[in-house]
């Protein structure tokens, strides 16, 4: 007798399913050369792979080259938040606590707010954070998923019956919402991984609240370790981890996603789920996870993990499809917009050095830098030079996880409680513009045919 039979076909019936397993999949497949002959945008690409233009925004720009002459010549790339330089908005040292909520604030109103009125600010963050003890028990407890991204999504949808206006898109009332949003997602994420530890592996269960004068960095680190304690570099790490990841253009997946579904008219929570659903794949937030387990695979078939040509040598057979998971990618490689570098990386890769001498990690630091060099070499050969190939912010961020102590289930979570800042202002630029629904057409290449009745057909309709 099967325990799931719910979630299960019965076992009669395996044979059958699976003939309509080959029938799908005839079905679905489309010749590929009519892509060319109708010149679809696969992606919403063209064909150089540069993304369709189907938006205007103000709240960032990605650049990825610069024009000469005339013409665009690789560069390297650039990240701004309403016009600023994001290394700016990260800054040097360990000094500045509360960068995350800053940069939120100024993709939020466009501005870089003063002392004064970052203090509110983080003040009505703090005063948004609570979850209620029944939220936590009836949402949270209940069922929890071993992807907490979708802990995530069922928590985002279920706040829609704990509040008493949802459907309101007015701007103040989104706004509203999402404030709530930002500042709750900690709490949500971090209670779910608990909760999921409890309910699979018996973890002693410990459910601690935010501190208000903490950061939302600081209050990750907190709620999540036992002992509740951080070292001031630690917190500084992830407050620039959480500021890079907060936004990056309309046209990544789980923002256009977001503007999408915004566009339609639904709720907040609605829109937020959607770009939960978005981010948790593995070719958009789940790169990093990728990246973490492609090096453990490193790890088991490398017995030199300092000479070069063994480096190369697996790699090569990462990109034939032969080693690691047989996708033929080398992940944390490569991006739709940077040719020459990843800013987010660069950055990334400054304070993974720091945090690698800090936490007696620098052989694998020095791992990375040369699987960095020498992937990026590879790829680079294997185009042809078509477009530089550059590590991109996936490559380092698992492994700054890794090193802060936060388990694997967290890492796109975390991702999802930086980028809602994104989603946020997104959200709210395509309801303050009132646009149109957004609807891309889809060009039909099947074949009509006459209705034959039931009684008259074959096996298999030809």
């Amino acid at each position: 007798m099967k325990t799931n039979s719910m979630m299960s076909i019965d076992d009669a019936l395996d044979a059958k399913f699976n003939e309509l397993v080959v029938s799908c999949m005839k079905s679905g497949a489309i010749d590929l050369n009519l892509y060319q002959e109708y010149d679809v945008k696969r992606g919403l690409r063209d064909s150089n792979g540069k993304g369709v233009l189907t938006g205007l925004t103000e709240i960032s720009d990605v650049t990825g080259y610069r024009v000469v002459d005339g013409v665009k010549e690789p560069a390297d790339g650039m990240l701004y938040y309403q016009g600023y330089d994001v290394k700016n908005l990260v800054g040097d040292g360990i000094e500045k606590r509360f960068a995350f909520e800053e940069t939120t604030y100024l993709l939020l109103f466009g501005y870089l707010p003063n002392k004064e009125q970052l203090e509110v600010f983080h003040g009505i963050i703090a005063s948004l954070q609570e979850l209620s003890g029944q939220f936590v028990r009836d949402v949270i407890m209940k069922a929890p998923s071993a992807n907490l991204m979708n802990g995530l999504q069922k928590s985002v949808l279920t706040l829609y019956s704990y509040d008493a206006n949802p459907d309101d898109i007015s701007v103040s009332n989104v706004l509203r919402q999402s404030l709530q949003l930002i500042a709750k997602l900690p709490l949500i994420a971090v209670y779910n991984y608990h909760a999921y530890r409890h309910f699979h592996f018996f973890d002693s269960l410990v459910i601690k609240p935010a501190k208000p004068e903490l950061s939302t960095a600081e209050n990750i680190l907190q709620m999540l370790r036992p002992n509740g304690k951080y070292t001031p570099l630690e917190a500084r790490v992830l407050d620039a981890a959480l500021v890079l990841h907060a936004e990056h253009g309309g046209g990544n997946n789980s923002t256009f996603t977001n503007h999408v579904v915004t566009s339609s008219g639904t709720d907040t929570y609605s829109a937020v789920a959607a770009s939960i659903a978005s981010l948790k794949g593995p070719r958009h937030g789940g790169a990093n996870l990728k990246v973490q387990q492609m090096f453990a695979d490193l790890h088991e078939h490398v017995t030199d993990l300092e000479d070069d040509d063994q480096i190369q040598e697996y790699l090569q057979a990462v990109l034939r499809g032969d080693a690691f998971d047989h996708s033929g990618l080398i992940y944390g490689m490569g991006h739709a917009v940077y040719t020459l570098s990843d800013p987010r990386e660069v950055i990334l890769k400054d304070y993974a050095q720091k945090l690698a001498e800090s936490k007696g990690m620098l052989k694998e630091y020095s791992l990375y830098d040369r699987v960095e060099r020498i992937g990026t070499q590879l790829l680079s050969h294997r185009n042809h030079v078509v477009k530089p190939i550059c590590a991109n912010v996936d490559f380092y961020s698992g492994f700054i996880y890794t090193m802060l102590g936060i388990p694997e289930e967290l890492f796109t979570p975390i991702f999802a409680i930086s980028r809602i800042a994104g989603w946020s202002a997104h959200r709210l630029e395509e309801l303050v513009n009132r646009g149109k629904i957004i609807r891309p057409a889809y060009k039909y290449v099947g074949h009509h045919r006459p209705f034959v009745d039931a009684k008259d057909r074959g096996t298999t309709e030809e």
